[in-house]
């Protein structure tokens, strides 16, 4: 799960925006901040330079979730 979405809207910046500097399609990234697609490490690593943020602030931690058996 990433935080995308939030990071993006906390910013003031669009979706179309960030698709257009990826260099991908508005829906890809809508998928991205919807969390209905992850995006690699490497797009990752890219939208948290794009966003002037950590690459820690696009991630939602998993630390607090419920195991799964």
């Amino acid at each position: 799960m990433n935080r995308i979405k939030e990071v993006l809207e906390d910013k003031g910046i669009k979706q179309m925006w960030l698709a257009e500097k990826l260099g991908k399609s508005f829906s890809i990234v809508n998928a991205y901040a919807c969390n209905r697609r992850q995006p690699s490490l490497e797009v990752l690593y890219q939208i948290a330079n794009l966003l002037q943020v950590d690459v820690k602030e696009l991630l939602i931690s998993n630390v607090n979730s419920p195991k799964k058996n």
